[in-house]
């Protein structure tokens, strides 16, 4: 085997970070009276005008949205007339925009969707696992049941992608190809409502399958602040923007699943706060009424330190009344237990960033 260092120009190409420099520590974990590991990141909250409000760490810095993606991407079903002309509400919008754990109350809201619209669960090309939920996951495998593609956690997404592909009279196969029209249309509202080009940011493919590209941060922010913010867009934009919003509000279990993080945060503080974690550590927010967007990425993807992060993040911005924050402790800092149930540590908001 050949040890040698690779040249400077490859080992460039291979890792164009290397030179940058490292983001601040944002979330430490403590195991007794030690912190036993730190999650680096960065955050930026930004304006509709693309003022960046406040930043942390690199906030130019082109990341992959993943799932956090999914209340701009649900745009196109409302502006393009396909969630009227299907008489779609805020259960099926709020699915659009969600990455669930396919509940029951899930994958039977999907199946009637589609049927509604004249397709079925064969139509989606997202990929069928079993459903993230533990309780569902365990009666189903108790069953011998099969996973489908609406226990995919993706599976609300992709129905609003059939749905308008087939308003807008475009195919169906392929429809997550990054050549598909329905894509190209997606990629440029991502790049309209965050205000920057896309071009070189890098390309890859999701885990549902759908293209992923990468999007400074601070842009991704921005996007997510002009949901609420609507200055200077079209009024078939503005009007969906607002439908999703309330949407997301409305039905915040349709959004992530029973008793986690992001629904608990829209049912406890849903006035002021719209939510949507991404994996690798992503995370996003709206400040309703303020027109304020924020987005979070973890260097390392952990989802533990996006989860604290935003949390912290919130706090800092007076999103949550004192009320508020006593009912969501532990998210704002998240106990460890060990298995006996004994609390053993914390994850916390490090000190300084925030």
């Amino acid at each position: 085997m050949n040890d040698a260092p690779l040249p400077a120009s490859v080992a460039a190409a291979a890792d164009p970070n290397r030179d940058r420099v490292a983001n601040p520590v944002l979330v430490e974990v403590t195991r007794g009276t030690v912190v036993e590991s730190r999650h680096r990141g960065s955050i930026a909250v930004v304006d509709a005008t693309g003022r960046v409000v406040h930043g942390v760490g690199d906030v130019a810095q082109a990341v992959y949205p993943r799932s956090a993606i999914k209340p701009l991407q649900a745009l196109l079903l409302v502006e393009s007339g396909a969630a009227d002309r299907f008489g779609l509400g805020d259960r099926e919008l709020a699915l659009a925009c969600a990455s669930h754990r396919g509940e029951t109350v899930h994958t039977e809201a999907v199946a009637k969707w589609l049927d509604r619209v004249g397709l079925s669960p064969a139509d989606l090309e997202c990929g069928a696992h079993l459903p993230y939920d533990p309780r569902t996951m365990e009666a189903l495998l108790r069953a011998d049941g099969q996973a489908t593609t609406l226990h995919n956690n993706c599976s609300g997404k992709h129905s609003g992608f059939v749905t308008a592909a087939l308003h807008l009279g475009l195919p169906i196969p392929g429809y997550i190809r990054a050549e598909h029209p329905l894509q190209q249309k997606l990629f440029r509202i991502i790049e309209e409502m965050g205000g920057e080009s896309l071009a070189g940011t890098g390309r890859g493919a999701d885990g549902c399958g759908i293209p992923v590209f990468g999007v400074p941060l601070r842009a991704l922010a921005r996007a997510f602040a002009r949901l609420d913010d609507t200055a200077g867009l079209a009024p078939e934009r503005a009007s969906a923007a607002g439908r999703i919003l309330k949407a997301m509000a409305a039905e915040p279990v349709m959004v992530s699943g029973h008793g986690n993080f992001v629904t608990r945060v829209m049912e406890v503080a849903g006035q002021s706060v719209r939510l949507k974690s991404g994996a690798e550590g992503v995370y996003c927010a709206v400040l309703v009424g303020r027109g304020l967007g924020v987005a979070i990425k973890i260097d390392d993807g952990a989802g533990r330190a996006a989860e604290v992060a935003m949390a912290a993040a919130l706090r800092r911005l007076g999103a949550f009344t004192p009320g508020q924050e006593q009912e969501l402790a532990d998210f704002l800092e998240v106990p460890i237990r060990n298995v006996a149930g004994r609390h053993v540590g914390v994850v916390r908001p490090a000190p300084g960033p925030f």
